[in-house]
């Protein structure tokens, strides 16, 4: 019987009057949606010891994924959760520790660290067995679930054996996700599962950027086998061998009637005949599956016709050179302030300015017309709500800025008080009910792991422990996208190739839904189209010098999603990686743009993984190039998207460096990255600051190191870094305005108690230091235009503003989740003011901006708009800076933070408190080594 969940810290969510609309809003808005499937029952049986033989951590590996792991629920359980709040087991187990760090850090100690995670180590202790199962009946592999979590240890003695029973897993936790996110990948979401806008958005985001064939899915598993030898034949079994415990269990739950309940809620199964199907999975669907996570998290670049667009803007209001100038300066390609992770000064140019540029193809001003995506629009498809969905999908999948809030903190043994390298890291993909990553453990001949990996994609673990080892990653995004202007000829659907005119390739997808229990959304219907060339998809139509021309975005991982199934394969064989070295010749076969990084006993490690193309002698990645031969990448094979790629070494890498601090910043330097904004303030900074102290100080454990990140976690970037430098400023002369006095006092206060947004207590629902908070919050936008919108006028002060945005703070609605997504101040203005903020107080400025912006350069005039901004942002309520959504009432400056588990199926989480950290996280230390 499902239990209730009384000790949770999370705040519980209403249940909504009406049932069958639970899923409308959310119905699996900004990624996938989710859950289901009770844990197949199975007697309790002995299993392995607490500490296996081939653990070398000692007991001190730690990890945590909220809300928990079982993302499947029954219709019966899905009625009991919306009626009385019920949680299913293990559904959200993991969250209050999750949340609790947040109030808990301040005391963590190495011995309370499992009170906020959970114990890592390999295998279970024959007393915390929950169920021990043989899937399929099959006697080469069993499948473990602890007590506490649930997580699933599997354990064959055949490879077939073991991929089996991680794909059957797999669908007992996370089927109705699975089959959610295979659609999403082929731009089926709406039929699938309903027309809700948010799916709309979601499978237009992700078609535009691979909009590929079932022929293209299969060739990229052709070409994957083909050109990895042993390995890719491995690879090909293991994924037919996932593939068939997945349809194992699809058809165990179909006849025992225990599948999701969402199945039922979206018309493809009856609750009281059975009626209907769960179609088996093929292995094409594991690539479209890979196409997403892909796109969202490892494809770097892009945003080249907006830069383009704001460099014609800079170079109107001051001439070509001076433009120029104030673009390069507001760009921070190689920005001398810019944190580092690599930080020993070793540079790794990549994408740098050329001298001269060569095949530039700047659009004529005014000329840019984005290409259309959606067609032939009926029913709600047709409604404003629906269209101003599709405009913000396709900005998001054609700006630079792709957020990923994934940290790292990894610290040298020669810093450590046992010795041992230690690490805190992980990745953040968002909040979700069930997550989008699952844990599992996973030994079988050649597979030796424990960790989080994607549902559907866990036939290896993606991110996690080895037997003596650890690794993680992060976003890293250097520019593996550029953008080529195709001349057209004969009409818009033709264009010249080597001087040959060519038709385009027409891709189409037709969609169209009806209401359901799940999803209310109004019938409708519509077809999606791209029109793909040699150089990659159409993205926009303009004119050059007069000729018009099509945009066209090419990275070098499209049509190349499944390439990293062999790097994967490689971090989970405990034969293949035994050092640092072998670490970075695994991820070396990752082609997604990640930062990894590596612990073991005694060494740390770090790569730059992805295919970094060649580009010809002087094109600027910044901007679009003419599609000819010249100035395509070195050796590029238009029939296969293949070509020179730069080689290993010239990839940021280190092995050993004192510490290594990741929060999606600059790798190394002269290493250019495609968003904007790595310049003097970035929120690596945070961790920057506090993992440098304590490195100064030595005898780094695990609980010093994991509070340094969650102190982080709860900072105000602008608080800590800007804020001091604006009050300077401020304070330059007596403040006589009650008002503004009144202001700078509260913000003075909360910079001296550490400028976090920080509850009073644990459960309090309010923060310390509030006001200043909503000060803060309304006045970061006002005092961001006035310092520079006179400066650089309206036109370019916008299209700057396209190119990064002004502010990320925790309440924004931003990323691809939304609001309440703990994720903050990856983008913003922050560099921007504080190197503007310094040359006016006359402060030494490294890299600065081309010229003086607040108040004209005047340290006066600068002081009386920034008064006078701040006046008017005290002056703002807190309903009026929280407006209030779906989820808060309108003046709740708590909840508006506040991280939300996208309810995306049937089961609701509550609310918890906002913090700045990766969804799934590990601590270790290991102690011996193989």
């Amino acid at each position: 019987m499902p239990r209730r969940t009384p000790r949770t810290a999370p705040d519980r969510q209403r249940t909504p009057r009406r049932f069958p609309k639970f899923l409308g809003a959310a119905s699996i808005c900004a990624l996938i949606a989710a859950l289901l499937s009770p844990l197949t029952q199975a007697a309790a049986a002995d299993s392995t010891t607490a500490l296996a033989a081939n653990d070398y951590c000692g007991g001190q590996c730690s990890d945590i994924l909220p809300p928990g792991q079982n993302g499947n629920a029954t219709l019966a359980q899905i009625l009991l959760n919306q009626a009385f709040g019920i949680q299913p087991d293990h559904a959200e187990d993991q969250l209050g520790p999750y949340n609790n760090l947040a109030s808990g850090a301040a005391t963590l100690t190495d011995a309370k660290i499992n009170d906020f995670f959970n114990d890592a180590s390999f295998g279970v202790a024959s007393d915390q067995v929950a169920s021990t199962t043989a899937p399929g009946g099959r006697t080469d592999v069993t499948i473990v679930r602890d007590k506490k979590t649930g997580v699933p240890h599997i354990t064959g003695t055949t490879r077939y054996g073991t991929e089996y029973g991680a794909g059957y897993a797999a669908a007992q936790d996370r089927l109705w996700l699975m089959d959610v996110f295979r659609h999403v990948g082929r731009g089926q979401l709406t039929s699938f599962a309903g027309g809700a806008s948010s799916n709309q958005g979601l499978e237009q985001e992700f078609w535009r950027n691979a909009p590929y064939t079932e022929a293209d899915l299969q060739a990229q598993i052709d070409n994957a086998i083909a050109n990895n030898g042993a390995r890719g034949q491995q690879a090909l079994a293991d994924a037919n061998a996932y593939i068939a415990g997945i349809n194992a269990y699809i058809d165990a739950s179909d006849s025992g009637r225990y599948f999701p309940g969402e199945y039922v809620l979206t018309g493809h199964k009856d609750s009281i005949t059975n009626a209907g199907t769960i179609d088996h999975f093929k292995i094409t669907d594991l690539v479209a599956l890979a196409s997403v996570i892909g796109s969202l998290f490892g494809s770097g670049g892009g945003g080249e016709v907006n830069n383009a667009i704001s460099l014609l803007a800079a170079q109107s209001k001051y001439g070509v050179t001076e433009g120029t100038k104030v673009w390069e300066s507001f760009r921070e390609r190689n920005d001398p302030e810019a944190v580092l992770t690599v930080h020993n000064g070793e540079s790794f140019p990549y994408a740098s300015k050329p001298d001269t540029a060569q095949g530039e193809a700047l659009p004529d001003a005014g000329s840019v017309t984005q290409e259309p995506l959606v067609y032939d629009r009926t029913g709600s498809a047709a409604t404003a709500a629906a269209t101003s969905t599709s405009a913000t999908a396709a900005a998001t999948t054609l700006t630079s800025a792709k957020r990923g809030m994934s940290n790292a903190l990894v610290v040298s043994g020669k810093y450590t008080a046992s010795g041992h390298p230690i690490a805190v890291f992980g990745p953040q993909t968002g909040y979700f009910a069930p997550q989008l990553l699952m844990l599992q453990e996973i030994q079988g001949p050649g597979l030796s792991a424990r960790g989080a990996s994607f549902a559907g994609l866990s036939m290896y673990v993606e991110l996690g422990r080895g037997q003596d080892y650890s690794w993680s990653a992060t976003t890293s995004g250097q520019d593996i996208i550029d953008t080529y202007a195709v001349e057209l000829c004969q009409d818009d659907y033709h264009y010249l190739y080597h001087g040959i005119c060519t038709a385009m390739d027409k891709v189409e997808r037709t969609n169209s839904w009806k209401p359901t229990t799940a999803d209310g959304t109004a019938a409708g219907s519509y077809r999606m189209q791209v029109y793909r060339t040699k150089y990659g998809p159409v993205e926009y139509r303009a004119t050059v010098g007069g000729k018009k021309v099509a945009y066209t975005t090419l990275r070098s991982s499209y049509m190349h999603e499944a390439d990293s199934i062999i790097g994967f394969q490689m971090l989970n064989d405990p034969d293949y990686v035994k050092s640092p070295q072998t670490f970075q010749s695994a991820v070396q076969h990752i082609n997604y743009t990640f930062n990894w990084f590596y612990a073991d006993s005694s060494h740390t490690a770090y790569y730059n993984s992805g295919d970094n193309p060649v580009r010809a002698a002087g094109v600027d990645a910044e901007f679009p190039v003419w599609a000819q031969a010249a100035y395509e990448w070195q050796n590029w094979d238009p029939t296969t998207n293949t070509a020179s790629y730069t080689p290993p070494s010239a990839h940021p890498n280190s092995i050993d460096q004192d510490y290594y601090i990741s929060w999606n910043n600059k790798q190394a330097k002269d290493y250019t990255t495609a968003p904007w904004g790595d310049g003097s303030v970035h929120r690596g900074n945070l961790l920057e600051d506090r993992v440098k102290k304590l490195v100064a100080a030595g005898g780094v454990t695990r609980s010093s190191l994991t509070k340094a990140m969650a102190d982080a976690a709860l900072a105000d970037l602008r608080a800590e870094d800007v804020l001091p430098k604006l009050l300077k400023v401020i304070n330059s002369s007596t403040v006589t305005d009650t008002t503004a006095a009144a202001a700078v006092t509260k913000l003075s206060d909360w910079v001296t108690a550490g400028a976090k947004r920080k509850e009073t207590s644990a459960g309090s629902k309010a923060y310390a230091n509030a006001d200043a908070i909503r000060i803060l919050d309304a006045w970061w936008p006002l005092l961001v235009k006035a310092e520079f919108q006179p400066g650089l006028g309206t036109d370019l002060y916008t299209a700057f503003s396209n190119n990064l945005p002004i502010d990320e703070s925790p309440s924004a609605a931003h990323g691809p989740t939304g609001a309440h997504a703990g994720s903050s101040f990856q983008y913003g203005w922050w560099s921007y003011v504080d190197k503007d903020i310094r040359a006016v107080l006359g402060e030494s400025v490294q890299g600065g901006l081309s010229q003086k912006y607040c108040g004209g350069g005047t340290l006066s005039a600068c002081r009386d708009a920034l008064i006078s901004t701040l006046k008017t942002a005290a002056g703002l309520t807190a309903a009026q800076v929280y407006p209030g959504d779906d989820q808060c009432s309108a003046g709740d400056q708590w909840c508006a933070d506040s991280i939300v588990q996208r309810t995306l199926g049937g089961i609701k989480h509550g609310k918890i408190t906002w913090q700045n950290r990766p969804t799934y996280q590990q601590v270790v230390e290991y102690t011996s080594h193989r």
